[in-house]
């Protein structure tokens, strides 16, 4: 059952605890909706997802999350999309944190495609993941302040890897932001390139939601430092400018949230430098 891209749970007593269970819960899943498994798929880091059988529904995939803040609401994001612009979630059990998944065939990554036809996709994809939704989903104000509370010590354990001018932006911008914002839709705070794959039913479906609730500026955030569609100067500020100007975005609030959001996913990340080059462009392009 162990998979490669999952040994970093080791490190924690949480972690391997889930990982001791997974076969257990993978076969629990299996028994009660009446699958057959194939072969997991190669990517994983918080999940194990497999392509299975349903002898009523035919094709799925068979997602098992490890239990964490940020996969928390994925089932009921998923809900509230419905299909649209998404995967449809066809079955639940919030206590095994399992989804059953429709299938995207042919499951291609929209980051295989040519940068500027990836934005045209994601640019119309937005404004309909873009739905009103009721709480519990994490709010877009609770994950700043969760982020502000651990940004300086983790720019000190990482060796202070950027100036601290940066740091201070990050944590200025996700201070002023939060009580700020106009009205709250649904968001997919790791919506990028490797998050949305080609299908049937709709030409591409995106998956993998981190949802939260909270203004749409914050929405370009993760596609903006999304470097599998194209990394340096010149083209970060190009998909700022076009997902802004093409959504109807406010360009500093947007700019703000990319900024912050960047630098709180950079220290811990084997991405650290291109994240840290990503918000350093921001900054500079007011």
């Amino acid at each position: 059952m162990a998979h490669p891209g999952l040994a970093w749970l080791e490190r924690s007593e949480e972690g391997r605890d889930w990982l001791a269970r997974l076969p257990a819960l993978l076969a629990e899943c299996l028994e009660l909706w009446e699958l057959e498994a194939g072969k997991p798929f190669e990517y994983a880091y918080a999940s194990l997802a497999m392509p299975v059988t349903c002898a009523d529904r035919g094709e799925a995939v068979l997602k098992l999350s490890f239990p964490d803040r940020e996969s928390a609401h994925e089932a009921d994001a998923l809900a509230i999309w419905d299909g649209d612009g998404a995967v449809r979630l066809l079955a639940h059990d919030r206590d095994r944190a399992a989804l059953l998944l429709e299938r995207c065939r042919p499951g291609t990554h929209l980051s295989a495609e040519d940068p500027d036809l990836a934005l045209d996709v994601l640019i119309d994809v937005l404004p309909r993941l873009s739905k009103p939704a009721p709480e519990p989903i994490a709010t877009l104000a609770e994950e700043a302040a969760w982020w502000v509370s651990y940004l300086p010590g983790s720019w000190e354990r990482a060796g202070r890897p950027c100036e601290r001018r940066l740091l201070e932006a990050a944590l200025d911008y996700l201070h002023e932001l939060p009580p700020t914002q106009g009205q709250w839709v649904l968001l997919h705070q790791d919506l990028h390139g490797d998050n949305v794959l080609a299908a049937e039913r709709e030409p591409w479906l995106v998956i993998d939601p981190k949802p939260l609730l909270g203004e749409r500026d914050f929405a370009v955030a993760p596609i903006v430092c999304a470097f599998e569609l194209g990394h340096g100067k010149r083209k970060v500020r190009h998909r700022f400018d076009r997902l802004t100007a093409e959504l109807g975005l406010e360009r500093e609030r947007a700019r703000g949230w990319a900024i912050g959001q960047t630098l709180a996913w950079a220290f811990d990340s084997e991405y650290s430098k291109a994240h840290l080059e990503t918000a350093r462009w921001l900054l500079e392009a007011a």
